[in-house]
């Protein structure tokens, strides 16, 4: 039965692969690239720490995001977790909030929400009026902000032991001010197998049917003279189009001495299609992105975990060609049901990349003190 399982995971694989390449790869001109790039920061300390390599093992309430197959993987009957961060000097802010629940040992649910802004934004298009005077009376503020709610379902497959899969559908509202907003919608499709004891693989489709977002403008007559003045366009109403990415991770572990303890690490490849892409290996069809990421666990209790990710082709200030990487570090403890999670990001400054702090909490509650083995 498992290696039925492990024939349909792999046909899956391919099939999706092939799938993007001959489909999505085709015509770039509908859909810029880095579209909704927002969505592809990821959540949680403890995936950030191993430098977002969590495909393959992603379990519980972040299986919203990561991987919605594993929100299967162990039975909880609650699970909240909370994370924020703030990005260049704390100008943009990044929050997550996300709950997932149990149905039953088999089906499980989840919810998320995700906020990434720049507020206090001046406006500055009314400063000089039509005679050149300035007054800074008529500069406000505004925020650029994107919202993502997820909503998250998965189940085991009973007749395949180790193989679960699960899906999210995601809303997205992006805002810039009163200028401009936006509408969107999409779908992310996962798979996870248990091979064996120590070793997992898992798949996630992100935005496998064309993530797209109607943008409405709506600009006043004062805002569009300026526009004109000074050579601008004026932005007209449009679809803009996320294309599929594709992440394939494996994850092999192993237990050491005392019960709870453990070592693992997790190679993850995304292969995204919109393009070429600054990435280790790249062409005008697929992009490929390799991470990897490892993590100690004792008793359950404490956590130690390290990740590279992030490799870039860079010049240095001599103008010398040369490949970057962003190298990240994570610690964790968990005691009655709480988890609190710290990550490092870009150790040393060693990519292009600028480094932050990151944490998080989750919060586990059993009903009956249940837990699927």
């Amino acid at each position: 039965m498992k290696i039925i399982a492990l024939k349909y995971f792999l046909f899956i694989s391919i099939l999706t692969i092939i799938f993007s390449q001959s489909t999505f790869g085709q015509d770039q001109t509908i859909a810029p690239k880095y579209s909704n790039e927002f969505l592809q920061i990821g959540v949680g300390a403890e995936a950030l720490g191993r430098s977002n390599a969590v495909v393959a093992s992603s379990e519980g309430v972040s299986s919203v995001y990561w991987n919605p197959a594993g929100l299967s993987a162990k039975y909880k009957w609650l699970e909240v977790a909370a994370m924020h961060s703030e990005y260049f000097a704390g100008i943009a802010k990044y929050d997550y909030l996300g709950a997932s629940h149990s149905l039953d040992s088999s089906r499980s649910i989840g919810i998320s929400f995700i906020r990434f802004a720049v507020d206090n934004i001046p406006n500055t298009t009314q400063l000089i009026d039509n005679n050149g005077v300035v007054d800074f009376d008529k500069i406000t503020l505004f925020s650029a902000a994107d919202y993502a709610f997820g909503f998250s379902y998965s189940e085991r497959i009973k007749r395949m032991e180790g193989l679960r899969v699960g899906g999210t559908v995601k809303v997205i509202h992006r805002t810039v001010g009163d200028f401009a907003h936006s509408w969107g919608i999409g779908f992310d499709a996962g798979l996870q197998y248990d091979y064996k004891k120590h070793l997992k693989f898992g798949l996630i489709a992100r935005d496998v049917s064309s993530t797209f977002n109607a943008w409405i403008f709506t600009l006043d007559d004062a805002t569009k003279k300026v526009f004109e003045t000074t050579g601008n366009r004026i932005p007209s109403n449009g679809l803009e189009l996320t294309l599929p990415r594709f992440i394939l991770g494996s994850q092999f572990s192993y237990p050491l001495g005392s019960k709870g303890s453990f070592v693992a690490t997790e190679l993850d490849v995304d292969l995204t299609t919109d393009g070429k892409r600054n990435v280790l290996m790249k062409s005008g069809v697929v992009s490929i992105d390799p991470h990897i990421g490892m993590e100690f666990g004792f008793r359950n209790l404490f956590y130690v975990r390290a990740g590279v990710g992030n490799i870039q082709k860079a010049y240095t200030d001599e103008f010398i060609n040369q490949y970057t990487f962003q190298p990240n570090l994570g610690i964790g403890v968990a005691f009655y049901g709480i988890n609190l999670d710290y990550a490092f990001t870009d150790i040393g400054d060693q990519s292009t990349a600028l480094y932050s702090h990151v944490f998080s909490l989750k919060f586990k509650l059993d009903k009956n003190n249940s837990t699927l083995k």
